[in-house]
């Protein structure tokens, strides 16, 4: 029995061994086909993943290239301007609210169909027949106007409609003038552009208005809203010769003032000192300024804010950095005023120095002096001083303002982007350019200058973007004969010239005369100058080109559709 006891009892041990090695084999087998298979998951997105285009991107996209490459130099790609317009909200940002403008703006809705339809019904107990219609076409006939709204809706899909105003007679019978204002659909802001057209108007079999011809961006000058005269001496014998101008009258970029010295010193206000940002490229600029007007809103105070911008040299023909230039020119001040609180440094030294000469030593205003970026705006934030100056006195690059939202800093400090719009005066050459193309018009991006002759980071791209290879890819893009765009910083202007075989082209310095001396831009300009003549920089073609490309119906870019070439350079795709 004892015999038969071991040996059971060896046989059982015998069948338990095999089961746990099984077990655990088992359980071998299992993890590391996980770890294969979370390798080749891992493997497949490292693969496919593509990074967001931050200049195709939301403002946290935007946010993060920088943040990428928080140092001395900036080598994101000049040849693109983009601003707070031209950059969605993400999913993430909240909604922000409108300033008294934008409600005005959006006050008056879009002309729609359902709209004509109203109107129509409207005048449907008035009908006449044909016998009852003039001779002579009476232009303020609410039935022309529906005609001419109707026609616009089918002819600019692209384009958003308001307010237009009852049609005028035109310079010859049958014509009308009408004007409108309209917004592009693809910008993002809300500010409205003024056309004027002039169209020609039938009547058909059915006692129906029709339009037969429209004529162009601005052609229907009896309608111009508001004309303003003005006079130009001009010709041999130095007549003065009366003008009609088309001057935006809405635009209102003047400087605020503090108004009284309880204002002054009721106030809270942040004051950045130049620092090592000025004559820097303008992202640089940019991501600075942004920072410092982040940290104002943070901290709740008014931005003190310097007007004086410096060129950076890559804009300037002279290849030299050009101080003294208004920040006006570049960008949308009235905005900037209406959705931040600022103040010009002019005006805040003067005030400032005025309360102190008038008080002497009894009430002096007071000041935080903050010397490093390491104080951080949490640490400011139960600050009282009535001035928290901040000063950039350290050498490069801790003298950047953009160093202040670093670190912990920028867990808190969101750049206000949306408040940073290209100038009304530069939109309306866009405006202006894309309206003669009657928005209808394709755009290529093409990049050259320093990149094209720069092969060790570019090695394809001169090649790629040569005139012959140029007309192959985008014959393969862009339909035969339609007008296309040319965003480019390539100087020489007939380089393009093999393109005009297939395609009606147009380039900047084909609109000249929009920022010449007999432009509204010229004389608007100037007088932000002190009377004197304002250059068209290389900064203001980049901005002009990159919002006349943005409205083309089909966009080829260079990195994305030219070249396989890296947008920064070898191995950084």
């Amino acid at each position: 029995n004892i015999i038969d006891s071991n040996s059971n009892s060896s046989t059982n041990t015998i069948r338990t061994e095999p089961i746990a090695q099984n077990i655990i084999k088992l359980i071998s087998n299992l993890c590391f086909s996980i770890f294969v298979f979370s390798v080749l998951i891992f493997t497949v997105i490292a693969i496919t993943y593509q990074p967001p285009d931050p200049w195709l991107q939301s403002s946290p996209a935007l946010t993060n290239l920088f943040t990428q490459t928080e140092n001395s130099t900036f080598h994101i790609d000049t040849s693109v301007i983009k601003t707070g317009e031209d950059i969605p909200l993400s999913p993430q940002d909240s909604p922000l609210p409108l300033p008294s403008s934008a409600v005005a703006a959006n006050a008056t809705p879009a002309v729609t169909e359902a709209l004509i339809e109203k109107s129509e019904e409207k005048i449907a107990n008035s009908s006449t027949t044909c016998e009852d219609l003039p001779e002579t076409l009476n232009c303020s006939d609410p039935r022309v106007l529906i005609t001419i709204q109707r026609f616009n809706l089918r002819a600019f899909k692209s384009i958003s409609f308001f307010e237009y105003r009852t049609p005028v007679n035109g310079t010859v019978p049958g014509e009308c003038d009408v004007s409108w204002r309209f917004r592009n659909k693809r910008e993002k802001s809300w500010r409205k552009y003024r056309d004027f057209r002039r169209f020609k108007i039938t009547v058909t079999d059915d006692c129906r208005y029709k339009v037969i011809h429209a004529g162009g961006f601005h052609s229907g000058t009896n309608a111009r809203r508001n004309p303003v005269l003005r006079s130009r001496t001009g010709g041999s014998k130095g007549k003065t010769v009366p003008l009609i101008s088309t001057r935006d009258d809405e635009i209102n970029d003047t400087i605020p003032t503090l108004g009284s010295e309880s204002n002054f010193r009721s106030g809270k206000y942040l004051y950045y000192s130049r620092g090592g940002d000025y004559c820097k490229g303008m992202n640089h600029y940019m991501w600075s300024f942004l920072c410092g007007l982040g940290e104002a809103m943070f901290l709740n105070r008014t931005f003190v804010m310097d007007l004086s911008v410096c060129l950076g040299s890559m804009y300037n023909p002279s290849n030299k950095d050009e101080e003294g230039k208004d920040f006006r020119y570049y960008f949308d001040f009235e905005h900037l005023k209406e959705v931040a609180s600022i103040v010009e440094e002019g005006e805040f030294l003067r005030d400032w120095k005025r309360w102190d000469k008038t008080h002497l030593k009894k009430r002096k205003v007071p000041v935080r002096k903050v010397v490093t970026h390491k104080v951080t705006p949490m640490q400011l934030q139960k600050d009282k001083s009535t001035v928290i100056w901040r000063q950039f006195d350290s050498p490069e690059p801790e003298n950047y303002w953009y160093r202040v939202c670093e670190g912990q800093a920028a867990k808190h400090i969101q750049r206000p982007w949306h408040a940073l719009w290209k100038s009304k005066r530069l939109m309306n050459i866009v405006t202006e350019i894309s309206g003669r193309m009657d928005w209808d018009f394709d755009a290529v991006h093409v990049v050259r200058g320093e990149k094209a002759q720069n092969k060790e980071l570019w090695p394809h791209l001169d090649s790629d973007t040569s005139p012959d290879v140029l007309l192959d890819k985008l014959k393969g893009m862009v339909q035969p004969w339609r007008n296309l765009y040319v965003a480019t910083n390539e100087p020489y202007y007939n380089y393009f010239d093999k393109l005009r075989s297939s395609f009606k082209v147009h380039l900047l310095d084909d609109y000249k005369e929009l920022w010449g001396n007999s432009s509204e831009w010229y004389n608007e300009t100037s007088l932000l100058n002190n009377g004197k003549p304002v250059e068209f920089d290389g900064y203001m073609r980049v901005a002009v080109d990159t919002e006349v490309f943005y409205r083309g119906k089909t966009r080829v870019e260079t990195f994305y559709n030219l070249t396989n070439d890296c947008k920064d350079g070898v191995n950084t795709c």
